[in-house]
């Protein structure tokens, strides 16, 4: 794993409360855009190399559940190339927003 760059796949699901996620006005910042999760992702990836995709998996769950509509979250990485008898190897993580 360590000769070289291997594709990571990053899949993340938010979970925001419906009254937080309904547009009224169909506009894009009445929800969590996008493109709050791809800067994120791009950002940490720009910090430096990662060995673990468990690190991976945790800065980029911290950095969802940062965002103030976030109540919980889901994210999870695969890498498909490690091995050639296995669609992809990798580890997924949660968390839980504690009521205020």
């Amino acid at each position: 794993e360590k000769r070289g760059e291997q594709r990571v796949l990053i899949n993340v699901d938010l979970y925001v409360p419906l009254e937080l996620s309904t547009p009224q006005h169909d506009e894009l910042d009445e929800v969590v855009d996008y493109d709050f999760i791809r800067r994120s992702i791009v950002a940490r990836i720009a910090r430096g190399h990662v060995h673990l995709q468990e690190t991976l998996c945790d800065d980029v769950l911290a950095l969802m559940m940062a965002h103030p509509k976030v109540r919980a979250a889901r994210v999870s990485s695969e890498k498909p190339d490690v091995y050639p008898d296995c669609d992809a190897v990798g580890c997924e993580v949660f968390a839980i927003k504690e009521p205020a």
